[in-house]
């Protein structure tokens, strides 16, 4: 339980320091998901029960404190859809997709359940047109984020523990 709350908290901090950084993807609504480090973090070392309740937590607090809770509903569905899509990945084709390929199809699915969020709220098929945006951004992010929590999770696996000294 520890160990979840700690992914939670970092996860918390990731998103607030994204947050704070101003767009850099040139896709408007498009973001890095540097908290989706953590997320593929808790698949590895925890499993896809517990990711998924950290996502779920993580998501849930972010939009207390940020005081958007109508971004909620977009913000979990695709927590949800990339943590299942990359916990499957992982399971089933980590030794040929590795971390970034993970990545990358956890961010395409988090892109695609936003998008039927939208779809359903808006009541229209023309927001799909966006699409073809958010699977390059959602790529490009995708990269990035399965790069550092490759780099992370070995690390961790390494024996190496929080304070940063090696046994």
């Amino acid at each position: 339980m520890t160990r979840l709350a700690l992914l939670v908290a970092v996860a918390l901090i990731l998103h607030a320091v994204e947050s704070m950084v101003p767009a850099a993807l040139p896709v408007p609504g498009a973001k890095l998901g540097l908290a989706n480090i953590i997320t593929l973090i808790a698949i590895v070392l925890e499993g896809p029960y517990d990711a998924l309740v950290v996502v779920a937590l993580r998501t849930l607090i972010a939009s207390l404190l940020s005081g958007r809770l109508t971004g909620f509903a977009f913000s979990i569905v695709g927590g949800i859809f990339a943590t299942l899509v990359m916990s499957l990945a992982y399971t089933q084709l980590s030794h040929l997709l590795g971390f970034t390929g993970i990545s990358i199809l956890g961010a395409v699915a988090h892109n695609i359940g936003q998008l039927l969020v939208a779809w359903f709220v808006l009541k229209t098929s023309g927001i799909f047109y966006y699409l073809p945006a958010l699977l390059i951004a959602g790529v490009a992010t995708g990269f990035f984020v399965g790069l550092t929590a490759g780099y992370v999770v070995r690390y961790l696996l390494n024996g190496a523990s929080f304070t940063g000294r090696r046994p």
